[in-house]
């Protein structure tokens, strides 16, 4: 049975007043994929009564107010993508289409909806107490660069008028609070729960032992401070290590309290053991097809966190870099109930996470101490402390796949391919190819210039190379008909003309036709968003090369779909400024002929 949303629903289940109502971005999805469906189960399970109110109308008072007035708060998020990443391109043009909404229907959630959805709470329910979470309340907790308004904003918790951020996956953290509040707490006195933003005016409520950050009036002022307050808060995501940080405002102070513990294995099997639906709610038949709904309804998450330290990723600051995962157990239970879905087809789409095959703590000292602060798992070599094995994840692929009803199962959520590399057995690689690949295997080497590469904490060309070579064997050698599709980004600090000519030349010799660029976009959480707005690298305070032009970040991007007769004009421009007219010819390594 799906949660209330409405007040017939709570009537049928005899509910008077409910514990939680919980506002979201997205339409309602009863999904473990979902992070709206997980925290609604979990408190459900905990004995609170929760209603969904997803995607309200902004212009109906009407909308919020349908479920009453909750006993305990209102929890607020934007959904499982930060809303302004969902409504717009890099380009800053507004999308055609929301895979979160039904029938893929854009303008049901506004701009900043974290934010407008708090605001609006707060003017209907004055006296209730707002708790945000989400990804877009976790990625900008704390004062961040926003590139669509192109400024640095204060921290997410005063803008929305919230009185209190959860961040993070945040399981932990909400039930401690809802615990709280429950026994009769009040919300402001709630500043000690691991994995919360809170807001004081009262110095007694500043921790002793936390650390003190640029203020806000400093960042906005000096990129320099702001890159050192960036760097301070990403090295604090260790729930070991890290310290409480302190963000003062001219009216306020912003405290983070310390991360959660990451999950142990038993707690994540009871999370994605909860009674979902593993669907949309019945109300979307006619309204429209949940888009999202489609490549996750038959998968199976089976680890969070990510070791791999993409500078251009948000992972790190978001779900931490300790992995934790499902046991084998949980997740061939939840593969057996899977087919027992009329619409079920025999194929397990994926069994993952951020990288599917980090299934494993990266070393043991990190159980004990955390992970190291200014030292990556995966640099340019790999950590002399990291367990390399894909033996405990192998185990679960082969027997996910031996089941009844189940014709094949894929990987679809991403390798890392310098860590199937580094594995001294090619046992994982193997039967990769032979059984886990849907025709085409999606790998993220990003670029090929190693100077780009480092400034994107990504392995050297060279290494890509050998796993190319060595995948197109493997494939021979099964008599399979697979290729790989290499994820490439355009435009990432560091990149200069000559390193996106590089990239193009790679291409060129690759005989391959990129149909799709991914221009770098710079979202809140990530190094390379400090990067681009300070021109900095936070981790050394060295400058940084920012393509920043329109014109350039169309030539760089032009240079990868060189064949495109459109690009043409962009591709010429950019040969002639970076003085490599000998590829303007008639010969075969030339990227593109003259005109008249």
């Amino acid at each position: 049975m799906f949660l209330p949303i409405s007040k017939e629903d709570l009537k049928e289940r005899n509910i008077e007043q409910l514990d939680f109502i919980l506002i979201s971005g997205d339409a309602y999805v009863d999904h473990p994929s979902f992070g709206i469906a997980i925290i609604s189960r979990l408190l459900e399970r905990y004995g609170f009564s929760v209603g969904i109110i997803a995607q309200p109308d902004m212009k109906n008072n009407d909308d919020f107010r349908r479920l009453g007035t909750p006993k305990l708060g209102f929890l607020v998020s934007s959904g499982n993508i930060d809303s302004m990443v969902n409504h717009y391109s890099v380009s800053k043009r507004r999308r055609q289409k929301d895979m979160y909404s039904p029938g893929g229907q854009m303008d049901l959630r506004p701009d900043y909806a974290t934010i407008k959805y708090s605001q609006k709470v707060r003017q209907l329910f004055s006296s209730s107490n707002i708790i945000i979470g989400g990804i877009e309340a976790s990625l900008r907790r704390m004062a961040h660069y926003d590139y669509w308004g192109n400024t640095v904003r204060k921290s997410i918790l005063l803008d929305s008028k919230a009185d209190l951020l959860v961040y993070g996956m945040s399981e932990l953290s909400i039930i401690e609070v809802a615990e709280y509040l429950r026994s009769g707490l009040d919300i402001k006195d709630i500043i000690f729960v691991k994995g919360t933003v809170f807001k004081t005016k009262n110095d007694l409520y500043i921790p002793q032992d936390g650390i003190h950050l640029p203020s806000y009036d400093e960042i906005l002022e000096d990129k320099h401070k702001y890159a050192e307050s960036f760097n301070i808060k990403y090295n604090n995501i260790d729930h070991i290590s890290a310290k409480p940080l302190i963000e003062t405002y001219r009216n306020h102070t912003i405290v983070q309290n310390t991360p959660s513990r990451p999950l142990t294995k038993h707690e994540m099997d009871s999370i994605y053991s909860l009674p979902y639906m593993r669907n949309y709610h019945p109300i979307y038949k006619e309204l429209g097809h949940i888009p999202a709904i489609d490549e996750v309804k038959f998968s199976i998450i089976s680890n969070r966190g990510c070791y791999g330290g993409c500078s251009f990723c948000a992972l790190t600051y978001h779900q931490g870099r300790i992995i934790q995962s499902r046991s084998k157990e949980s997740i061939v239970e939840e593969a057996k109930h899977i087919t027992t879905y009329d619409d079920f087809k025999g194929y397990i789409h994926d069994i993952g996470g951020p990288t599917a095959n980090f299934y494993d703590t990266a070393c043991e000292k990190q159980v004990t101490k955390g992970v190291c602060l200014n030292k990556q798992c995966l640099e340019d070599k790999p950590c002399p402390l990291l367990k390399v094995q894909h033996n405990n994840y192998l185990d679960i692929l082969r027997e996910v796949r031996s089941l009844d009803k189940i014709k094949k199962v894929f990987v679809r959520s991403g390798i890392r391919y310098d860590y199937v590399m580094y594995d001294q057995s090619d046992e994982f690689f193997k039967e990769l190819v032979e059984h886990h690949v849907s025709g085409q295997l999606k790998v993220a080497p990003e670029h090929v210039s190693d100077r780009v590469l480092e400034v994107m904490n990504k392995p050297k060309r060279s290494l890509y190379d050998k796993f190319v070579k060595k995948y197109y064997e493997l494939n021979t050698k099964y008599e399979k008909n697979q290729f790989l599709v290499p994820y490439l980004m355009s435009s990432h600090p560091g990149s200069t003309l000559t390193d996106a000519i590089e990239l193009a030349l790679y291409i060129r010799d690759l005989k391959y036709y990129p149909e799709q660029v991914q221009d770098f976009y710079p979202t809140p959480g990530t190094l390379s968003t400090c990067m681009y707005y300070t021109g900095l690298d936070p981790r050394t305070m060295e400058e940084v090369y920012i393509p920043r032009s329109k014109e350039e970040k169309a030539m760089q991007r032009a240079l990868i779909q060189y064949r495109n007769p459109k690009n043409y004009h962009l591709v010429k421009k950019a040969l002639t400024l970076a003085e490599r007219e000998d590829l303007i010819g008639y010969e075969k390594d030339c990227l593109i002929r003259p005109r008249r």
